[in-house]
């Protein structure tokens, strides 16, 4: 019954999140490298394989998705079948302030904006989180390439793929922690937006388990106060292995 409401493209050969041709996102400005500095972004965070994650980088990618999502993707008949299919809001359904695209402007920031009697309109979308969209699409086994595409635009693996990959793994982490009525809990949006099924994760990787593996054990480590000074010896030889830390196996 789904697949004739969506289009071809939301259903991709295979479900390997490397699919998809990459966009290319619009130059961003050189960071205040003082500012940068100050709040430790040279150094923090990495991304769910432990590398280098630039967030001034990644920003303006993910505004691309944003805007995408608000002007084009929640209008559009597909999404909004695939999202009454899951159960969750489009930002325009959201009462009592919906959020009909990229532009428009809240009533704080309207009142604000009369106040100072500015007249000029920024480029930066509303504040919608892209997150709960994400999270929805993973639990529910719909977080294929085809798919997000379709919610998240031509920049969605610049914007939105390094948020899926840790989403991916939380899933996994949850999936570990406990059993099925509280992982529904888990992904549950109260009160009335609560998650109708929940699918094994689709299409995983090697290298996707072996990552979940290292992040519960060193989950573990900390429920134990096993960090710092405390740390196991060859804490960091193990997290290197492409094997299974033994600490994952409790």
């Amino acid at each position: 019954m789904l697949r004739r409401i969506l289009p071809d493209s939301f259903y991709p050969p295979t479900h390997s999140k490397k699919q998809a041709a990459r966009a290319t996102g619009p130059p961003s400005a050189s960071p205040d490298p003082d500012t940068t500095a100050m709040l430790g972004l040279s150094e923090l965070p990495q991304n769910a394989n432990g590398e280098n994650f630039d967030i001034l980088e990644w920003y303006p990618h993910y505004q691309n998705c944003q805007r995408y999502f608000l002007d084009h993707a929640q209008h559009s008949s597909p999404v909004q079948a695939v999202s009454a299919y899951v159960n969750i809001l489009l930002p325009f359904q959201r009462q009592p302030y919906p959020v009909f695209s990229a532009t428009a402007r809240t009533p704080s920031s309207t009142d604000a904006e009369l106040t100072s009697g500015s007249s000029s309109t920024s480029n930066t979308p509303p504040p919608v989180s892209l997150l709960p969209y994400v999270r929805r699409l993973v639990a529910t086994g719909m977080d294929y390439p085809g798919m997000l595409h379709g919610f998240f635009g031509d920049d969605w693996q610049s914007g939105i793929g390094p948020l899926h990959e840790k989403e991916r793994c939380n899933y996994l982490l949850a999936a570990r922690s406990g059993g099925w009525a509280v992982v529904k809990s888990e992904y549950d949006i109260s009160p009335h937006e609560t998650i109708p099924f929940l699918r094994p994760l689709q299409g995983p990787l090697e290298e996707e388990v072996v990552t979940a593996y290292r992040s519960w054990s060193e989950w573990l480590l900390l429920r134990d106060w096993e960090i710092g000074p405390r740390a196991p010896d060859g804490l960091q030889d193990s997290s290197s292995q492409s094997s299974p830390p033994p600490s994952a196996q409790e």
